[in-house]
């Protein structure tokens, strides 16, 4: 997933529930770290992994808990035999109640050993911590799904609602090949199902635990905005160098960017974003938080957004953005460049099309002689779920049981999932809550993944008590 900066709120909270890193596992919690070590260990990034390996795996480890041929479908298609996924189904006992979809994705993002400080294919535990690539995105979560159908399935434990599990591979890498992008277009009859549980969710520290801290909010994420890259590009007859010209194409880029750098897309809100601000800003004492209730109340109120923008992420929830991430241009040292194009990425409010970015993009370059071209199509455009109280209660409930005095807050989130996938075929995508993690990023995407090992036995436990409360 590519994750939101969350900017953490503020409250006194009570301390997490006592639970030592060092505390003997329960045999199923030493199980669940196994499976867990297992699949970090299974190299699935893009470049030197498989997840069709660790779908292999995963498949074992179903059937030597019971699961039959009927229950499990694995899926690949020849161009891409490495980034294979598998669906395991857990049948429910109601024919009335519609299935629940529990989503995960196999594939990391791609590690280097020489900028590691550990091997990063190598599951470790130290200071409190489990590192790994991809242990907290998301195979933490993968493991979870996994290790409950496993134990249900032994109990002979029967859901009222069918319980699938499709875990994929393609999302971090937006020109893999999509499990879950295939399954809505191949076998839906897998997926179908009223709602998913998918990554996104999760709590925030106030400081690394080590440093005392503790968990000030839990998220559940509802919602996401649309990832796409344009190329703003500028185009000269070029010529020598000795005898230069202001029409310049690197200039002329380089003017256009500045200009970009300058704008801000109008302020929007949705269900999701505005229950976020009224929330979270009520459970702050400070300028921000009375900022926070202002604009959800009134959207028009401007020295609540300029407030609210000085904080990144509240400025890339409150709406569309688009940054300049990559430039290349001319085509020798003594040549005026006759070429100079920039890549923008853009996060795309739920609503917005990104062809009405892309008009907009124009316009601030403000150039008829540039381009602006969309250059990808990840997925379809992002689409708001609902604030369904069927889905937020018991998420609210266990959240005060596992984390007492923990506001739980919903998300849109300003990075992306496959999340979207699913709602375009009308499956609302949901991240519960339950892990937590630091205010750095805990290296996801990054240097030095990590997970504390408190946030993953208390998700996991949370997790389980949340889908027996939507699906038994």
């Amino acid at each position: 997933m590519r994750r939101l900066l969350f900017s953490v709120v503020p409250v006194l909270l009570a301390a997490l529930p006592a639970m030592a890193a060092e505390a003997p596992l329960r045999p199923d919690q030493q199980a669940y770290r196994a499976l867990l070590k297992e699949m970090v260990e299974t190299d699935t990034s893009i470049t030197t992994g498989s997840c069709t390996a660790l779908a292999d795996k995963i498949e074992g480890h179903l059937r030597s808990a019971g699961f039959t041929s009927e229950e499990l479908h694995r899926f690949a298609v020849p161009e891409f035999p490495k980034e294979g996924g598998i669906v395991a189904i857990l049948p429910g006992t109601s024919k009335k109640a519609k299935p629940i979809l529990l989503l995960g994705h196999l594939d990391v993002v791609v590690a280097k050993r020489e900028d590691w400080t550990r091997d990063p294919y190598a599951f470790i535990e130290e200071g409190g911590y489990f590192y790994g690539r991809g242990v907290a995105d998301m195979k933490a979560m993968d493991a979870v799904w996994v290790d409950m159908l496993m134990r249900w399935r032994k109990a002979g434990k029967a859901p009222k609602r069918t319980l699938k599990l499709a875990l994929t591979c393609g999302e971090e890498t937006s020109t893999a090949f999509n499990g879950v992008d295939w399954l809505t277009k191949n076998r839906r009859e897998l997926i179908d199902a009223e709602f998913a549980l998918n990554e996104g969710g999760s709590g925030r520290t106030d400081k690394p635990l080590e440093e005392g801290g503790r968990v000030v909010v839990q998220t559940i994420h509802v919602g996401e905005k649309t990832p796409v890259n344009y190329r703003i590009e500028a185009t000269n007859p070029g010529g020598h160098s000795s005898t230069p010209v202001k029409e310049n194409a690197i200039y002329e880029l380089a003017d256009a960017l500045a200009r970009l750098r300058d704008f801000d897309f109008p302020l929007m809100l949705n269900d999701t974003t505005r229950a976020y601000f009224t929330k979270a800003g009520a459970s702050r004492t400070d300028a921000q938080g009375k900022a926070m209730v202002a604009i959800a109340a009134n959207p028009a109120d401007k020295q609540a957004e300029a407030l609210l923008n000085t904080d990144r992420s509240f400025h890339s929830m409150l709406r569309t953005t688009c940054v300049a991430t990559l430039l290349d241009g001319g085509h020798a040292n003594n040549a005026l460049p006759q070429r100079a194009g920039a890549n923008v990425n853009c996060r795309i409010f739920p609503g917005v099309s990104a062809e009405d970015v892309r008009k907009t993009l124009e316009t601030v370059v403000a150039d008829p002689k540039m381009t602006v071209v969309r250059t990808d199509n990840r997925g379809p455009d992002a689409k708001a779920p609902p604030l369904n109280p069927a889905i937020i209660g018991p998420a609210e409930k266990l959240v005060a049981k596992y984390y007492p005095g923990v506001p739980m807050v919903p998300m849109m989130s300003t990075g992306a999932t496959d999340g979207v996938f699913l709602s375009a075929i009308g499956i609302p995508s949901y991240g519960p809550p339950g892990f937590f993690g630091n205010p750095d990023g805990n290296g996801v995407h990054g240097l030095n993944e990590r997970v504390s090992i408190q946030s993953v036995l208390i998700g996991r436990d949370l997790l389980t008590d949340l889908v027996t409360a939507y699906a038994f």
